[in-house]
């Protein structure tokens, strides 16, 4: 290996390792020592139809499916990202014979189940508890994810980008927040939301934009991003930065009433 080459796969050690001792405290809050996360709980419902004899005619009804373990499944989305980058670390050579091609599916794949997850637990903060939703918002966010897998693969080492998967991606990115946002403002009571929704909502407005800033970026070869490994180690330093501020974000916003 280059030494270039040598440099990210230590890079990828230590921010697993960074991910991973936030992982470790979030998990110990969430199940012992903040009983407020501890007992946070969202129940998932799921809506069916039934036929009412009475009225002689179909009603929607609900019934409770399960608690959702909050607490537990956020300090999860950081042991996934820790994860995978142990993961490149062990598959160096792979890792490595991608980059010079200009790709990296491992950090595509890490980014449909993390982000899916903690897209999820953001959306039962705003209220959205029905399973088959919820099911959705987290296939949608992952086909983002998965369309930036595609967009390298499609344009490995190409002068002529095809855009492509790009907007599609975006198109399909944007989707769960606009379910998120006409749960938030179905109220129409704005002075009535807690901090912390606007928060989240800041936090992941500039994280969801400068990943694919990054992206257009690498591909339209500005600056520094002339090279594919600038970008790459950009990647993992926004992959530390936006999910710590948002895991922690999302995981207090759950104490809030």
């Amino acid at each position: 290996m280059t030494e270039k080459y040598q440099k990210l796969v230590r890079f990828n050690k230590i921010m697993g390792v960074f991910h991973l001792i936030q992982a470790i405290i979030m998990l110990v809050l969430a199940t012992s020592v903040i009983q407020q996360i501890t007992e946070f709980s969202p129940t998932i419902i799921q809506s069916y139809l039934t036929y009412d004899f009475q009225t002689e005619a179909l009603v929607s009804e609900t019934r409770n499916l399960f608690e959702l373990p909050f607490g537990i499944l956020v300090a999860s989305f950081l042991f996934i990202s820790a994860f995978a980058h142990f993961l490149i670390v062990y598959k160096k050579d792979e890792y490595i014979a991608g980059l010079k091609n200009n790709i990296n599916k491992y950090r595509w794949y890490e980014y449909a189940l993390s982000s899916s997850i903690m897209i999820v637990l953001i959306a039962t903060l705003f209220g959205v508890f029905e399973l088959t939703a919820l099911i959705l918002i987290f296939v949608v966010n992952a086909l983002m994810n998965i369309f930036g897998l595609v967009m390298e693969q499609m344009n490995q080492k190409k002068e002529d980008v095809n855009w492509q998967p790009f907007i599609w991606g975006s198109v399909a990115g944007i989707t769960p927040w606009i379910v998120i946002l006409i749960y938030m403002f179905s109220s129409g009571n704005f002075d009535m939301v807690p901090w912390f929704v606007w928060a989240i909502v800041g936090t992941y407005f500039v994280a969801f934009n400068t990943f694919p800033v990054n992206m257009i970026l690498q591909y339209k070869k500005v600056g520094k991003w002339y090279d594919y490994l600038y970008g790459e180690r950009v990647y993992i330093i926004l992959s530390l930065v936006a999910k710590s501020v948002l895991a922690w974000l999302v995981l207090f916003g759950a104490m809030q009433p």
